[in-house]
């Protein structure tokens, strides 16, 4: 295990972390645009000094998040992790101000901050119903794909040894969750793991076509399990598990539908790491009891339509990064001291 230095972003064994620091690992979630609400979260992370990280497990937007921290560790410790997601967010945003699915003036003042009437979106959301990406963008341009490649330096990050990165991708064939780590990643993997099946080209690595990872892990938690020596795991869980109306309108249908799929692998392994966890304490298992801790947005988001994923608005990126922070903030007095000795979630209570 690594530490990183603050400001200079200098490698050392993981004693020296924690002879001052508290050490733990990262479940990012992901959700279009929603995870501004993770980078929030990050920001106020990577100011707090008394923390480090070993390893991120991420999809989706989550992988995007979790990139950008490790680009600005390799190239400039905290504060260059700090300051390369907020370049990313704040071009992501300029590139969608400019985009077909910019907001129109009712959808900024929307509270549930859709793309209702935005024409663009409802344009290529009619389309949808009866072409495919591949009829629809043959040519697989994709803007996102450029931003990256534009702000990360791959070879870097391949080099880095700041953070363990996993990022996470769905097999469209087998339909099981890839994992790729950081010393293999190019863009093309982050792609993959943030791939929308309706909207994008499914991606091709060595032979085989993957989508979103939320899919299939969001985020696949077992590599923090096998791969990390640090017990604790904090989840930005961004997707809602839960909803008190039944959806009647077919957007709202497709849009639960996914929030089941996107939360049905996290729930999986949650059990799994809690029936472990009682195993090692009733001394019939061997092993690291793992501390797991949240930090929620569902009931943020679960007040905004499906389309607001799409939606890059800076105002509406600001009030979810803002968010994010005040959440953080508040875990972290709440929390801190329970930071490598308890869980802070009641795993039982959550997801059986």
């Amino acid at each position: 295990m690594n530490f990183v230095d603050k400001e200079a972003g200098s490698v050392g064994p993981a004693s020296a972390a924690t002879a001052a620091q508290k050490v733990v690992n990262l479940a990012l979630q992901g959700g279009g645009t929603h995870g501004a609400f993770g980078w929030g979260v990050l920001d106020r992370l990577l100011e707090d000094e008394r923390l480090n990280f070993e390893g991120i497990t991420a999809s989706s937007a989550g992988a995007v998040n979790a990139l950008m921290v490790a680009s600005g560790l390799a190239s400039g410790g905290y504060q260059g992790a700090r300051k390369a997601l907020r370049h990313f967010w704040e071009r992501l945003s300029a590139d969608a101000s400019r985009g077909i699915f910019r907001p129109s003036l009712l959808d900024k003042v929307n509270p549930t901050h859709g793309l209702e009437h935005s024409p663009g979106y409802l344009f290529i959301e009619a389309l949808t119903y009866f072409a495919s990406p591949y009829q629809l963008n043959p040519f697989n341009i994709n803007p996102l794909k450029e931003l990256i490649s534009e702000l990360v330096d791959f070879d870097q990050v391949r080099r880095q040894q700041a953070v363990k990165l996993f990022l996470c991708a769905t097999n469209v064939r087998t339909a099981k969750v890839k994992v790729f780590k950081g010393a293999e990643l190019t863009v093309n993997h982050v792609l993959a793991s943030t791939c929308l099946p309706l909207m994008m080209h499914a991606v091709e690595l060595d032979g085989e076509h993957y989508w979103d990872g939320g899919y299939a892990g969001n985020p696949a938690i077992f590599p923090l399990v096998y791969e990390c020596e640090s017990r604790d795991i904090l989840l930005v869980h961004t997707t809602p598990a839960e909803r008190p109306d039944l959806p009647r309108t077919s957007p709202a249908i497709m849009n639960r539908m996914q929030e089941i799929s996107f939360n049905t692998a996290l729930i999986r392994e949650m059990r799994s790491v809690a029936f472990l966890n009682r195993r090692i304490e009733q001394g019939k298992a061997e092993g690291k009891r793992m501390l797991v801790h949240v930090i929620e947005a569902e009931d943020l988001t679960r007040n905004f339509t499906a389309s607001s994923r799409l939606n890059g608005d800076w105002d509406f990126l600001m009030e979810l990064f803002n968010q994010g922070r005040e959440r953080t903030d508040k875990w972290l007095k709440e929390n801190f001291d329970r930071i490598g000795v308890e869980s802070t979630v009641d795993l039982e209570e959550k997801y059986f």
